[in-house]
Order: C-alpha cells, then sequence, then structure tokens
C-alpha cells in the first residue's frame, strides 16, 4: 500500500498582512527545505560584505591587523559556502524525494512510528526534527575542512584582495553566484539516479529504531534545533581555526594572536548573547507565533512556514551580531589584549 500526504482543498484566508502574505510564506517553505543553504549563502554575503565593513570601524586598531582579520572573513565565507553546500544540497534534496514519495524509501512501520498522531509524515514533529538535524548537521561535520580551507585562502585573498581594494568588489561579485543560477548550474547532478541512491542511503537511516527513538525523546523542543546546531558549530569551528592559524607558516607570527583572539572573542560574545536575545524574542514573539497560525489554518504547509521561521529567526539574530556588530568590538579587544599580553611577557 502507497503511503503519501493527505490531499488538501486549501483556499487562501483574506489578507492579513505579513501573516500570509504569499512571498513570505513562499521565502519559509523555502528556507524550510532549505536551512542549510540559507545559513551558509547569508553567511557568505555577511562574510564578505558586512564584517569586513564592520572591521574597518573598530578604533585603534593596527592596519595591517584589520587587514588579517578582513581577509580571515573573506576567506572563511568562501571556504565555508565551498565546503557545506557540496554536502547540503544532495541531502537536502534527497530529503525532498523522500518527502514527496515516501513509499519508495521507508518501510511502512517507519511512517506510522514517525507520524505519531499527526496527518500526515511530513507534518510530523518527530519527522521534521530528524530531518532538520540531518540537514543542518552538515554545517557541523564540515566545520574542520572548512577551517583547513580557510587557512590555506588567507594568503590568497590577503595577496589577490585585500591589499587591491579596489579589486574586492569585483572579486566578491565574480565569486556570489545568485541563488536561481546556483540551483540552476548545481541541481541537475542531484536528480535521478543520484538522488534516490542517496534518498535510499538517508531512508535506512531514518528506518533505524534507535534514530525513531530518539526524534520521540527530543523533538518537543525542535523549535531550537537550528540555534542548537548553530552554536555547537561555532564552537568547534572556532577551536579548529584557532589550532589551523598556530600551525600555519604563512600567516605572519605576531598576526596570530590578534586573529585567534578576535575569533575567541566573537564567538563567545555572539554565543551568549545570540542565546539570549533568541530566548526574549521566542518569548516576546508567542503572540505574533498564534496568530501566524490562526491566519494560516488549515494550510497543509503550515509545518513548513514554521520550521522556516524557526531557522530564519536565529540565523538572522546571530549572523547580526556576528558580522555585524561584534567586529567591531572583537577587534579592538583582540588588539588591546594582545598588546598587554605582550607587555606582560617582556616583564
Amino acid at each position: 500500500m502507497k503511503i503519501k500526504p493527505e490531499n488538501y482543498n486549501y483556499h487562501q484566508p483574506e489578507f492579513r498582512g505579513i501573516y500570509n502574505n504569499k512571498a513570505f510564506l513562499k521565502g519559509l517553505e523555502t528556507i524550510s527545505d532549505h536551512g542549510t543553504s540559507f545559513a551558509i549563502t547569508t553567511s557568505l554575503l555577511s562574510s564578505l560584505f558586512l564584517r569586513p565593513f564592520a572591521i574597518q570601524l573598530a578604533p585603534n586598531v593596527e592596519k595591517e591587523n584589520k587587514k588579517y582579520a578582513s581577509g580571515n572573513s573573506v576567506a572563511s565565507g568562501i571556504a565555508r559556502f565551498i565546503t557545506v553546500e557540496a554536502i547540503a544540497l544532495p541531502i537536502e534534496s534527497a530529503i525532498k524525494n523522500i518527502d514527496k514519495n515516501p513509499e519508495n524509501f521507508l518501510k511502512k512501520e517507519t511512517v506510522d512510528n514517525f507520524k505519531n498522531g499527526a496527518k500526515s509524515l511530513i507534518e510530523s514533529k518527530d519527522y521534521k526534527f530528524i530531518t532538520q538535524i540531518l540537514k543542518l548537521g552538515v554545517n557541523f561535520l564540515t566545520a574542520v575542512p572548512k577551517s583547513m580551507l580557510t587557512i590555506a585562502l588567507m594568503p590568497v585573498i590577503m595577496d589577490k584582495i585585500i591589499n587591491k581594494k579596489n579589486s574586492l568588489e569585483k572579486k566578491a561579485d565574480e565569486n556570489i553566484l545568485k541563488k536561481e543560477n546556483y540551483n540552476q548550474v548545481f541541481s541537475p547532478f542531484f536528480k535521478g539516479k543520484m538522488q534516490d541512491s542517496l534518498s535510499k542511503g538517508i531512508g535506512k537511516i531514518l528506518d533505524n529504531k534507535n534514530v525513531q527513538n530518539l526524534a520521540h525523546k527530543f523533538s518537543k523542543n525542535d523549535q531550537n534545533i537550528a540555534r542548537n546546531m548553530s552554536m555547537a558549530t561555532d564552537v568547534l569551528l572556532t577551536s579548529a581555526f584557532a589550532l589551523q592559524t598556530k600551525r600555519n607558516k604563512k600567516i605572519e607570527e605576531k598576526r596570530k594572536k590578534p586573529l585567534i583572539l578576535n575569533n575567541a572573542i566573537s564567538t563567545g560574545i555572539t554565543l551568549s548573547c545570540g542565546y539570549i536575545i533568541d530566548n526574549l524574542i521566542q518569548k516576546g514573539g508567542k503572540n505574533f507565533l498564534e496568530k501566524f497560525k490562526e491566519a494560516n489554518k488549515g494550510n497543509p504547509k503550515l509545518h513548513k512556514y514554521i520550521e522556516g521561521l524557526n531557522i530564519l529567526r536565529p540565523t538572522v539574530i546571530f549572523a547580526g551580531l556576528y558580522y555585524g556588530i561584534l567586529p567591531i568590538i572583537s577587534t579592538f579587544l583582540a588588539e588591546k589584549t594582545d598588546k598587554l599580553t605582550n607587555k606582560i611577557n617582556e616583564k
């Protein structure tokens, strides 16, 4: 017997502002399906433009340290985009394939177990929880390769871009692909047999009883999956970056400590402040969420919109803090800390 999501007859209710704006809802659905791609694209754009601009605003910092910090930002953004998207897009595409045709990739008992009272598989909190873990976990698993690629790219960035201000904007434009063009170029590689093979592999993971039990146990806190995965990834990235920076012989020795301190301070403040701000927004946004649910009541894609909101919220918060506000503070504090420790060592 085939297991397919139920068919719905849904009529868009009268316009209620942002709550059921078609463009907004379509955006949330896209974010839900491509959460990692959305986060990594936001990170890329912020790394190339917002963070370097913020670094230049830091007061009383040596020009060379600003250059290295900016170079690290550009290299980090490009490295993260390359390493994550190479894995994220196929996984996102494969999971979407399972969403559409669960009977082709999952056992019937797996579907019934995941549904756990839900009307359909894709509305199941257990299923959404575990598939989001699989999609967002790509960022975490590629943290170490990404930090290695960042360090390798930094000398190139410093030589070809940062030291040639006029070429920065040109190079950035050449390296950034518009989302629609990006999908047109790469999506054919993730179709057909290759996509089905990956979907079957993911299906075997979902068929595992331990994975299903994990979903049953922790899916109640699914609104914080994106935030928690992002925080764990940032800690691993910062640690790996510090280790790779210390070992790298192409980075000037006296620039290493400010660079490591800059990253450590940025990550520490971002995680602590981001966690607090996100909790406050969740508490203060309960009224918005209830109105949003009411405005889209009966919409079969409501679960995707909420999932999109839960990815959008922490992504914007952490990106705004890490790339826009903290570079000014962390670059300044890293400079002062480095000079202070050098004075102490000299004594």
